[in-house]
């Protein structure tokens, strides 16, 4: 078939269907352009580039970003009551002042106080990761500090952090407790 040979509506319908096929790539590019601009603008540069790490490429890593936020979408998430934030506020500064004379406990108390606040908001709290994982969907901006802290403290249970980690630790924990205890109705990644 040679194009002087094609009919008028025969060239019209090539020409149309060339159109529609340049026109659903262009979509389908854009699509993955916005989503690729939503998750790092809702996980972070640094969970996102992570989770790329991770993944191996940029499509499994951003369904895997996604299947995140359907996960926690299927909690009851809630703020804390006013009793229970009283209660936490209470047992942290309990942890902060044990630091003093026993840093090395207070980091596991205060770890194990952020499960018990993760818990009481209505997150599951199973191993590290996928607490990580969870938290990154409401709390990407304060991640970095829990993962921090958590490995610090790790090291600590193998005798390999000295009083000046276990101190940022505390710190890095604490940012997040303020974040958890102190959260509005809505989390800042979703409003």
């Amino acid at each position: 078939m040679s194009i002087p040979t094609l009919s008028t509506t025969e060239l019209a319908l090539i020409i149309a269907a060339v159109v529609v096929v340049v026109a659903g790539i262009a979509a389908y590019l854009l699509h993955r352009k916005r989503r690729t601009a939503r998750l790092r603008t809702q996980f972070g540069e640094a969970e996102y580039a992570r989770a790329v790490e991770k993944g191996g490429n940029v499509a499994r890593a951003e369904a895997r970003l996604e299947g995140r936020t359907q996960r926690v979408e299927a909690f009851h998430v809630r703020p804390l009551t006013t009793g229970d934030r009283t209660r936490f506020v209470d047992s942290w500064r309990k942890v902060q002042s044990r630091f003093v004379d026993g840093p090395a406990g207070a980091v596991t108390e205060a770890d194990q106080l952020l499960g018990d606040v993760m818990a009481t908001r209505g997150y599951p709290v199973s191993d590290f990761e996928q607490r990580a994982a969870d938290i990154s969907v409401d709390h990407p901006l304060v991640l970095q500090n829990y993962r921090t802290a958590h490995e610090i403290a790790l090291r600590q249970t193998r005798g390999q952090a000295n009083t000046e980690e276990l101190r940022q630790a505390m710190v890095h924990y604490r940012t997040l407790f303020e974040e958890l205890i102190n959260e509005p109705e809505m989390p800042l990644a979703k409003a």
